[in-house]
């Protein structure tokens, strides 16, 4: 028998998952029981659901500065990480080069290392190391990028060290050479103040569950005016952009 409750039990991994927060558990229960309409609906029933979703979205919004309309609901961070990655090579197949590091999650790390069996097409990964302390050398950065590269992936904080990687300023050094640049921001949303309108960030993912908020729901930003390609095709939610 499961002793989760247990009174003896001192959870110290919130690196990992954490608890849902009482009040989020509040407002969530009336989505599971009595408000359970398919928020795509056209009835009434479906409709005050969809302005609960849109509510959150605008939530979602605040906290990360950026506007309503750039952040997509997903299923979790690894979602997002995927759809940021495969979305910069889809909409610019002439370029086949990705900027990452060694220190990656494996939602970005192991993706990386598949891409070709994904895609059906060539790619050339280069994998930054990190010094001593955990830290990135920007100088080695700046000479990775190159005419090729589609995109940068590089998470903001890790979640083994707690290193902050310099994701604004590097941003702005992809953007001056055209490049699109997504950071695997799940162990930093919420733990360190992110404005989003003042950065050149194009795709940001972050997990509910690591800022206690339920499993299974996660965020990508997009970037107003970035190239987006669906990762999941099918219904006509979050506004074309994630079907599901």
């Amino acid at each position: 028998m499961m002793n989760c409750g247990s009174d003896k039990v001192i959870y110290m991994d919130n690196n990992a998952t954490t608890r849902i927060a009482p009040e989020v558990l509040e407002v969530m229960m009336p989505f599971l029981q009595d408000c359970y309409g398919n928020p795509s609906s056209m009835h009434t029933f479906g409709g005050q659901v969809g302005q609960a979703v849109e509510q959150a979205r605008g939530q979602i919004a605040e906290l990360l500065g950026a506007d309503p309309e750039e952040i997509v609901f997903t299923s979790c961070g690894t979602e997002s990480d995927s759809t940021a990655i495969l979305s910069a090579l889809q909409s610019q197949p002439e370029h086949r080069h990705i900027v990452t590091t060694r220190v990656e999650h494996p939602a970005v790390k192991n993706l990386c290392e598949t891409l070709d069996l994904l895609t059906g097409h060539k790619h050339r990964v280069t994998r930054l190391m990190v010094e001593a302390d955990g830290t990135l050398d920007l100088d080695a950065y700046r000479e990775a990028l190159t005419e090729d590269t589609a995109i940068v992936s590089v998470m903001w904080a890790n979640n083994e060290t707690g290193v902050l990687f310099p994701v604004e300023e590097m941003a702005a050094m992809a953007k001056e050479r055209g490049i699109l640049f997504h950071t695997d921001a799940v162990q930093a949303v919420g733990k360190i103040p992110i404005n989003l309108r003042e950065s050149q960030i194009d795709f940001l993912s972050l997990s509910g569950h690591k800022l206690h908020a339920p499993k299974g729901v996660g965020v990508l930003y997009v970037r107003k005016g970035s190239p987006f390609v669906p990762f999941l095709h099918g219904g006509h939610q979050e506004h074309g952009r994630r079907g599901g």
